[in-house]
């Protein structure tokens, strides 16, 4: 799905890539470098993992962006979508003849020929998903290659290249670069796809729920008979966008679908749940490792998806038995003087609700205290300024950072999230919540509110200044004093 930019050369050696420290991108190095090539990449920043995946792989890096890294020219440059046409380097690209793609074109090019794509899309839970179905193809013996936005706790990283057929990857609905506004799925060309959910979200790019389903209605329309669209009937919108696709339609969900998950059991050691298809079980009892209805709505997608393509449950059910969950969504980081502490990258009203959810059903009974960021260029805006307030209901105490401020992405006060009226439309619904202006205070109040039988969830999408360890040292050093 190339433009007339210019063709990927036959015969290619050396490859750059602008904004090699993000996490796709750093995961797209790997690969390079696994398979044969010499990568490069420059980046303003570098942050863990993708730092210390790019050190294992060999890949030479330059910390800032100049002209100076398209010396010796290379044979290609892959553009990563946080690359503006103003970058200093992305001007020398354009004033040069090197070829230049995107990193889903690069990704098309480079690894999906030949294999048998399994793709995961949606707003909420492609990354778990998408992780999911790689493990029970391996666990299967099938040994899929895999893309993925976070790190798979089964593979310890977001990426694997093994000798199967299939090459699992999540389809991001965000843009590709600034030569190709487009969502990165419609580059993938998927045999299969699963579409988890479908909301609002990324208000940076999309101005309204219409623009997002558009970008999910040009995927739908780009599928063809030969494609199996795997549908969560849960959002309408979803069955909305696919109803008039050419591909093959199957719909799942809890309370709504063809498929839907049955006998649900939920407690501290995970899931249990079997399948029935028009209300006839096709299923025994399925065995998951990791709690709350979202991620067995997510399983209930991924056997449907391994089903039909030609996996039995005998082989289904072993994956799904060993799924470890994917580092930063729900992940229990540890536990001191009593106190669980869960990182969780939920930055989304949805995403945040099912978490606590999940939380309150894995932990039955312990107080919950909550601490949120406002990072991603959605959550930063005032956009879901209601619907965060009835988000956090599971919470006991809720604690809110200050909204975090992008130098390329500055939100003028008035379209901005107003984290004190936050804090009081929270506390109106029961929670206890306040606002702050620094981490520091943050983990002040949330350690002087910290009992014994507690647990601590800390959401963003980012950092969040190394809350989530910090609370587990301060709480390790109460314990040894």
């Amino acid at each position: 799905m190339l433009s007339c930019r210019a063709a990927i050369p036959a015969t290619v050696r050396r490859v750059h890539l602008m904004g090699v420290a993000g996490s796709a991108m750093a995961a797209l190095g790997g690969m390079l470098a696994e398979r044969g090539f010499r990568v490069t990449g420059s980046d303003s920043q570098f942050f863990e993992p993708a730092a210390s995946m790019l050190r294992r792989a060999g890949i030479q890096i330059g910390v800032g962006f100049s002209p100076d890294n398209l010396a010796p020219p290379p044979d290609l440059v892959v553009v990563g979508n946080v690359i503006t046409r103003a970058n200093p380097e992305a001007q020398a690209l354009l004033a040069s003849n090197i070829p230049y793609v995107s990193m889903p074109e690069a990704i098309a090019h480079f690894f999906l020929p030949g294999c048998r794509t399994l793709m995961v899309a949606g707003t909420h839970g492609k990354t778990t998903s998408t992780a999911m179905i790689a493990h029970v193809l391996k666990a299967a013996g099938r040994d899929p290659s895999m893309l993925v936005g976070g790190v798979a706790r089964n593979f310890e990283s977001n990426y694997y290249l093994g000798t199967g057929m299939d090459f699992v990857i999540e389809g991001d609905e965000y843009d590709t670069a600034f030569f190709d506004k487009g969502p990165k799925f419609l580059h993938y060309g998927p045999q299969a796809t699963i579409v988890t959910a479908l909301e609002f979200d990324h208000a940076d790019i999309y101005r309204d729920l219409k623009q997002v389903k558009a970008a999910f209605g040009a995927l739908a329309a780009q599928m063809d008979a030969g494609q199996l669209a795997v549908l969560c009937a849960n959002y309408p919108a979803v069955l909305e966008v696919f109803a008039a696709t050419r591909a093959r339609r199957l719909t799942f969900g809890l309370d709504a679908g063809e498929f839907r998950a049955c006998e649900i059991r939920i407690g501290p050691d995970g899931a249990c749940f079997a399948v029935a298809r028009d209300g006839h079980p096709v299923s025994r009892l399925l065995r998951l490792p990791i709690g709350g209805r979202m991620n067995v709505v997510n399983a209930l997608g991924a056997y449907v998806l391994l089903r039909e393509v030609g996996l039995s449950d005998e082989e289904i059910a072993p994956g799904l038995a060993t799924f470890a969950g994917v580092k930063r969504r729900q992940e229990l980081i540890g536990e001191a003087g009593g106190v669980a502490i869960i990182d969780d990258f939920a930055h989304h009203p949805t995403a945040i609700r099912a978490t606590l959810e999940a939380v309150a059903e894995r932990y039955p009974g312990r107080p919950i205290l909550a601490a949120f960021e406002p990072r991603s260029n959605t959550a930063r805006r005032n956009v879901f300024q209601a619907q965060f307030a009835a988000a956090f209901d599971r919470a006991t105490h809720v604690y809110i950072g200050a909204v975090y401020f992008k130098e390329n992405d500055p939100i003028a006060p008035e379209q901005r999230l107003d984290v004190g009226e936050l804090a009081r439309a929270i506390s109106l619904r029961g929670p206890r919540a306040r606002a702050f202006s620094s981490t520091d205070e943050l983990l002040a109040a949330m350690l002087a509110d910290c009992a014994a039988e507690g647990v601590a969830v800390v959401m963003s999408n980012g950092a969040f200044d190394g809350l989530p360890r910090r609370i587990l040292a301060e709480l390790q050093h109460r314990a040894r004093a």
